[in-house]
């Protein structure tokens, strides 16, 4: 299994810089950023400073959308970070949540999604491209032929087989080892009755953690199962409460929450905080199962599991607090037994 961090775009530049290095020393592999342009600053130039003071470490959004740039203005950035840095750019891609909800816009449609997988893709590559209504077709003469991977978050029965159709890899925004192979299992399935080769298809995990003290680790992860919550009130306003699509024991803890949609019953100025308020539902048995608390040792039997379940990739949210001592329990403590 690999290891990755993803920051949220608020730290000052001297700190990421810092915290980059250490995630490298410590043996982590990735350093992903959020993409919501409103909430946080822009990502990418956040990216390329960290390629720059880092050797192996590989980056990328988690994620971006469709919806919030040009096309060819992204695939010429991420073509560029890619080329300048020894292809350490990789691409998750979702529908657009909290980046185009905090503008009052809707999410991208999954039909759009995939038209612009293949898009950037093919751009990045050198490709000559021709998308939307842009009437003249695309071509960077002067990309290096770089087959960027694209990883697919996805919770519903259609963004999952949306990312096994036309993804490279599943992004599974969870820790629950049990959860994180019932949506592998469906995007696994869906590529392979398309006709794709999935030998090579990847799944990421990505929650948050806290070593040491569960009530506290409690305290300050619970903001997640909030962030998820969001996502399961899109998807149970399409597919509805115990349609057999969707897991109950995804959709379940919700209940207890307020409006009958993502854009209802979620203050967006809060997402991803630690502080926020957006929680007033969430068990602690929920964010125990939705992230990793405890000590090493505990942290290291559920990694397992989430290995033994197929995830690939194991991304920390690192937005908690006592971020650097986080990283150094993990790069002691836990890495040491997945290396």
């Amino acid at each position: 299994m690999k290891f990755g961090i993803a920051f949220k775009g608020e730290m000052d530049a001297q700190r990421s810089i810092a915290i980059a290095r250490q995630v490298e020393s410590a043996g982590f592999e990735y350093a992903w950023f959020f993409d919501s342009h409103i909430l946080w600053r822009d990502c990418y130039p956040q990216m390329a400073r960290i390629l720059d003071h880092t050797q192996k470490i590989i980056t990328g959004p988690l994620v971006t959308n469709p919806n919030v740039r040009d096309w060819s203005v992204a695939a010429s950035t991420f073509a560029t970070l890619a080329t300048d840095n020894q292809n350490r750019f990789e691409l998750a891609v979702g529908r657009g949540d909290s980046s185009m909800r905090v503008m009052g816009k809707r999410p991208s449609t999954l039909d759009k999604m995939a038209e612009y997988i293949h898009a950037v893709k093919a751009m990045v590559k050198g490709d000559e491209v021709k998308y939307g209504d842009c009437p003249a077709p695309v071509k960077f003469e002067w990309a290096n032929g770089y087959e960027m991977p694209v990883w697919v978050a996805a919770y519903g029965p259609k963004a999952l087989k949306c990312a096994g159709e036309h993804g490279d890899g599943l992004v599974v925004q969870l820790g629950d080892p049990n959860l994180c192979k019932w949506f592998s299992e469906q995007a696994i399935k869906a590529g392979k009755d398309s006709g794709k080769d999935m030998s090579n298809f990847k799944i990421l995990s990505c929650a948050p953690v806290w070593v040491g003290d569960k009530e506290k680790g409690y305290e300050q992860t619970k903001w997640f199962p909030a962030l998820v919550g969001n996502h399961v009130a899109d998807v149970v306003e399409k597919y509805g409460q115990g349609s057999g699509l969707v897991p109950d024991s995804l959709t379940k803890y919700i209940e207890q929450r307020r409006g009958a949609n993502a854009d209802e019953g979620y203050n967006y100025s809060e997402h991803a905080d630690k502080n926020s308020d957006n929680s007033y539902y969430v068990s602690k048995e929920i964010t125990e199962s939705f992230c990793i608390l405890g000590q090493p040792d505990e942290h290291v039997a559920k990694l397992k599991k989430l290995e033994d379940a197929g995830v690939d990739q194991f991304v920390i949210y690192l937005t908690n607090g006592e971020e650097e001592r986080l990283i150094a329990e993990y790069g002691d403590h836990i890495l040491p037994h997945f290396n």
